[in-house]
């Protein structure tokens, strides 16, 4: 079992010692947990605390992670999730949760342990009940499922490749900044452990909704997003919707698969606070 590092035990320690409501934030693919600062000040001036651990071993800086990307191999969803669950057991109370992509995925499974007071899932990867396919979303992971052996691989993508599957909405200067500020390796595992879910019953990729302490819940959608379309999140909300508990979904316009990155980053921020506001109240709620 993967240990905290030194970094996510003092935030954790932090968020304990403040003694307002934490929000956790659960990075994706291709980045890093440094990808969420921007969104833990804007939660840290609304009066929450916040932690955002990395997946095991991730790298503390995007210069270290391209350094050496070999590091992000043979990462997968169980080993994940459980290095999660081991940091949100440290805090003194349930936080809220915010998770994105491949995070958001986990955010799920997360919540889906009763881990969450309440939880945000913004453009989530898809788990095992999750049907639709559609053409942009093989498109995206093309680089990486194209190969199996990628599956135990590391997989930097290409900026063209990184152009459709993430910033397609974007014009070309915003997407270069972007590209060079936060993307890094990612390891290919996951990837085939969520197209394999249906076909696997025993499969890292499934998410428990019907968990009566799952708490309530928001799926966020960029409707332009070519690597998490419409359809999948459609479908990942139907089921979710088996839970007796409050799920919601907010579609917003125009937004690619960096809406958590991008020049629109706060918009998003806002839907996810007031969401977590209603549940999980702030010092300054």
């Amino acid at each position: 079992m993967p240990t905290l590092t030194e970094r996510e035990l003092a935030e954790i320690e932090s968020a304990n010692a403040s003694g307002r409501p934490t929000v956790a934030f659960v990075h994706g693919l291709w980045l890093l947990s440094s990808s969420w600062d921007k969104w833990r000040a804007h939660f840290e001036e609304r009066g929450y605390a916040t932690i955002a651990p990395g997946w095991p071993d991730d790298p503390e800086t995007v210069a270290e992670a391209r350094q050496d990307p070999s590091v992000f191999a043979h990462k997968m969803i169980g080993v994940v999730t459980d290095h999660y669950l081991d940091a949100l057991s440290r805090l003194e109370r349930k936080p809220g949760l915010v998770g994105h992509s491949f995070g958001g995925l986990i955010a799920q499974k997360l919540a889906g342990e009763g881990a969450a007071t309440a939880t945000v899932a913004i453009d989530p990867a898809p788990f095992r009940g999750v049907v639709p396919v559609p053409w942009s979303a093989l498109r995206s992971g093309a680089p990486i499922l194209g190969n199996p052996a990628n599956a135990g691989r590391a997989v930097s993508l290409t900026f063209e490749q990184f152009s459709y599957a993430w910033v397609n909405n974007l014009g070309e200067d915003e997407a270069r900044r972007l590209y060079d500020e936060y993307h890094v390796a990612a390891a290919g595992a996951p990837l085939f452990q969520a197209v394999t879910a249906n076909l696997n019953p025993w499969t890292e990729a499934q998410v428990d909704v019907h968990n009566p302490d799952r708490g309530p819940l928001l799926i966020i959608a960029g409707q332009a997003d070519n690597t998490i379309p419409l359809a999948i999140t459609h479908a990942m909300v139907k089921l979710q919707q088996k839970n007796d508990g409050i799920t919601e979904i907010a579609e917003i316009p125009g937004r690619g698969h960096s809406l958590t990155i991008d020049h629109g980053w706060a918009e998003v921020a806002d839907v996810s606070l007031a969401f977590l506001d209603r549940f999980t109240p702030s010092s300054l709620s």
